[in-house]
């Protein structure tokens, strides 16, 4: 696996800690309060990763065992809008610290030839299993750092 891999797989692994060290001491008003106008408040964020991680794990797996899979979309403005994102974020932050381990572990065991396989995504067209290491290894960083940006703004 090449260096930069590496760093994006270990990327995957910091995110339970980045992202309950962006939530830690804020109470349920701050939980609820979007990061800007329309945007997602802090307690959707922490599902929406649950949410969005877990469909990641499932493509990838997808991408592994099967040849040239079609990958489901979902709509998540939708998701984000059920009740269930207006619920505790505990489950979802345990959710978070599972996939992403098991994320990793999975990433960490892919080959070289691995990484070239692909899946169809009905949005994006054909994507490789690096397509999703490199996403994935962003994606939560970049919600985390709506949430810091949050408290900066707001003075928590």
């Amino acid at each position: 696996m090449k260096d930069g891999n590496l760093q994006k797989i270990q990327a995957i692994r910091n995110l339970p800690e980045e992202l309950n060290a962006s939530i830690n001491g804020l109470n349920d008003e701050q939980l609820n309060t979007p990061y800007r106008e329309g945007g997602w408040s802090p307690r959707q964020i922490v599902h929406h990763i649950a949410d969005s991680h877990m469909n990641a794990f499932v493509r990838m797996k997808l991408i592994l065992t099967e040849d040239a899979p079609h990958l489901k979309t979902y709509d998540q403005d939708l998701w984000a809008k059920m009740k269930d994102y207006s619920y505790d974020i505990t489950p979802s932050l345990a959710i978070v610290s599972g996939i992403q381990e098991r994320m990793a572990n999975l990433l960490d065991d892919a080959s070289e030839s691995d990484l070239t396989k692909i899946a169809n995504h009905p949005d994006n067209g054909m994507m490789t299993l690096q397509n999703f290491l490199d996403l994935y290894a962003e994606h939560g960083k970049n919600h985390v750092q709506q949430i810091i940006g949050l408290r900066k703004k707001m003075g928590w």
